[in-house]
């Protein structure tokens, strides 16, 4: 996933031709080796810092002595405590991503089926409030749903496909779906029901990218993926970051140039809003290659 985001920074920084792009960061959802990432940053004196947080809360600090230092600082994909940063790049409004994903669980398992969730921990912002989005939209649409339980399995491959398998083997036939929340749940869990031999009465929904599900999509063990494309995600961030050192976009804007994507709405006063989610199926995945 942040491979894709890299490559649409990359995009980005070529064709302003005057943004220097260096990624880097833990390999794991680790906060505490974030915040060191980020500090190393402060003290070599770049320009700016795009952040996708792994905790809202525990980075704020950081990133408030990188603006105390005069860095520009920008969220995207995961945002923080909004004081702690100047914008935030939105790949999706968290309703929208909430509705997508009950939408297609219903349609595979019916209205009165049972699922449960993998995702990466219960605090990651992103994961944490797309869930709450969920039950919120499953409580008043699909009230007859069963939510059997949600387990944690960080941002590792084994882990995600041990607790996928652990919930097939927990429920049995009680368990009809399985929503992966990660870039890394999702074909994990499609792995765990390929093998447990439980394609077509396990569905499995949730946040992917296109190369990582189509082996499941082809074999028609996933029916769809729910995401946004992370390349224009990067590729954004990196347009807004340059738009904001250069002083086109400040407080009150109601939106932003980026670029080949042209013009984005800014929402809630500093989110910069990438538009709808998209839902990846046999019929168009084959179009996308990230």
């Amino acid at each position: 996933y942040f491979s894709a985001t890299t490559q649409g920074m990359e995009e980005a920084a070529a064709e302003l031709g005057n943004v220097t792009v260096s990624t880097d960061g833990p390999t794991e959802a680790n906060i505490d080796d974030q915040i060191t990432f980020i500090d190393n940053y402060v003290t070599q004196g770049v320009d700016g810092v795009l952040f996708a947080a792994n905790d809202p809360v525990a980075i704020a600090p950081v990133l408030k002595k990188a603006l105390d230092s005069g860095i520009h600082v920008i969220g995207y994909d995961a945002n923080s405590e909004p004081d702690a940063r100047e914008w935030f790049v939105n790949q999706a409004e968290f309703n929208g991503i909430g509705k997508a994903l009950i939408d297609s669980m219903a349609e595979e398992i019916g209205e009165d089926g049972s699922f449960a969730i993998v995702t990466s921990t219960f605090t990651t912002p992103n994961q944490a409030r797309w869930i709450a989005e969920m039950q919120a939209y499953q409580e008043q649409c699909y009230p007859d749903m069963s939510w059997l339980e949600t387990v944690e399995a960080q941002e590792d491959n084994i882990l995600s496909f041990n607790q996928a398998t652990t919930l097939i083997n927990k429920y049995g036939e009680d368990l009809d779906g399985i929503f992966g929340m990660t870039s890394v749940a999702t074909p994990a869990s499609a792995e765990a029901v390929t093998q447990a031999d439980a394609c077509g009465d396990v569905a499995i929904i949730g946040l992917a990218t296109p190369n990582a599900m189509k082996p499941y999509v082809e074999s028609g063990c996933v029916k769809s993926v729910v995401l946004w494309n992370p390349v224009d995600l990067g590729y954004a961030a990196v347009y807004a970051m340059r738009a904001v050192a250069d002083g086109k976009l400040a407080p009150g804007a109601t939106e932003v140039d980026a670029g080949r994507l042209g013009t984005l709405s800014i929402i809630n006063g500093s989110e910069i809003l990438l538009g709808a989610p998209f839902v990846y199926t046999s019929e168009n995945i084959g179009d996308f290659d990230f």
